[in-house]
């Protein structure tokens, strides 16, 4: 499995406010954008920077999600989406529009970076550091309308920059003070471990070892009739209790065939690019806040390619710390640099 990419700078933009993105990560799941959108958001604002003059090179993408209100109905064990009444077509029909659901965000975007010219000319960075967030306010996240700020949060959210060029402790240290800024929020993580484990638990109860019967168990609430160890006495008690803010979540795409010649396949958006018929990948994910994270990798997200094993997903290097206290242990504001 790969690694995150190597990166000497982390760009912060904070607090946008998206309007209407697409809430449908995948055929199976809702609430969130897929990180894949996000990917493709770095890619596409990278041909921007580079078509603007700017040498930067985006390496990961990051999200922090401070606010969020899915268009949907609460209440009730059904929920359906708000969705628009368009105008009827020519014979007083429906229009031919395909809805999608609707989510309003507010987020923090963060991308790994790596550019020559900042190396030698650091002076240079602030000016390339507002003309990306121009071109980023002109484009779409995940579907969605990236919003101006209101005054006064325009001068209190303006994009930063993190330089992390020094050795792995001092990026750490940086990381540490800098994580702060990113709260109150959460970060979403990737956790194929733990649907390894659920994996392992089913063989080791004597069920067969089925990932899409543990990928439902862990993307559901399991209520189970069982003694307390502290009372002794029968209760209800689920699996979620200590496990975090785990979803379930799409990280990509498997092919379903094999590659197609650039043009041989009508009505494919790239006649330039070779195609293929693919399906989403699903795996789980936690929402975990970023004062919890060690080290910058364990937010960012990167694509893994893999064409000859027909894999087209995307990856997270999160590490669980290794002394489960940590995740409880308070956490000071260290307010000497930022």
């Amino acid at each position: 499995m790969s690694t995150c990419p190597g990166f000497d700078h982390l760009l912060v933009f904070p607090h946008l406010q998206v309007q209407n993105a697409n809430a449908i990560s995948s055929p199976l799941t809702h609430g969130f954008p897929s990180m894949t959108a996000f990917l493709g958001l770095m890619w596409a604002l990278q041909r921007k920077a580079h078509a603007a003059g700017l040498d930067v090179q985006f390496k990961a993408v990051g999200v922090v999600c401070h606010k969020h209100r899915e268009l949907a109905t609460e209440g009730g064990f059904v929920n359906s989406f708000h969705l628009t009444r368009n105008p009827v077509g020519k014979d007083g029909g429906s229009a031919a529009i395909v809805e999608e659901g609707r989510i309003h965000l507010q987020l923090s975007l963060l991308l790994a970076t790596q550019s020559t010219r900042w190396e030698q000319q650091p002076d240079a960075r602030e000016a390339d550091l507002s003309t990306l967030a121009e071109l980023l306010a002109g484009m779409r996240i995940a579907g969605g309308s990236v919003m101006p700020a209101a005054q006064p949060w325009r001068r209190r959210y303006q994009p930063w920059a993190l330089d992390l060029t020094g050795t792995h402790a001092d990026r750490q240290s940086l990381f540490a003070k800098a994580r702060m800024r990113l709260l109150p929020g959460f970060t979403l993580v990737g956790r194929d471990d733990l649907l390894a484990q659920r994996v392992q638990q089913q063989s080791e109860a004597g069920k067969a070892a089925n990932p899409l019967d543990a990928w439902l168990s862990l993307a559901r609430i399991n209520w189970r009739w069982m003694a307390d160890d502290a009372t002794g006495k029968d209760s209800w008690r689920n699996d979620r209790t200590g496990n975090g803010w785990v979803v379930p979540i799409p990280v990509g795409y498997g092919a379903l065939g094999e590659l197609h010649a650039a043009g041989s396949v009508a009505n494919t958006r790239d006649a330039d690019t070779p195609f293929r018929f693919v399906e989403s990948l699903y795996s789980v994910g936690q929402w975990i806040s970023p004062h919890r994270l060690q080290i910058t990798e364990s937010l960012l997200w990167y694509a893994d390619s893999q064409p000859d094993a027909g894999l087209y997903r995307c990856r997270n290097d999160y590490m669980q710390p290794l002394d489960e206290d940590e995740l409880d242990a308070p956490f000071e504001f260290d307010t000497t640099t930022y």
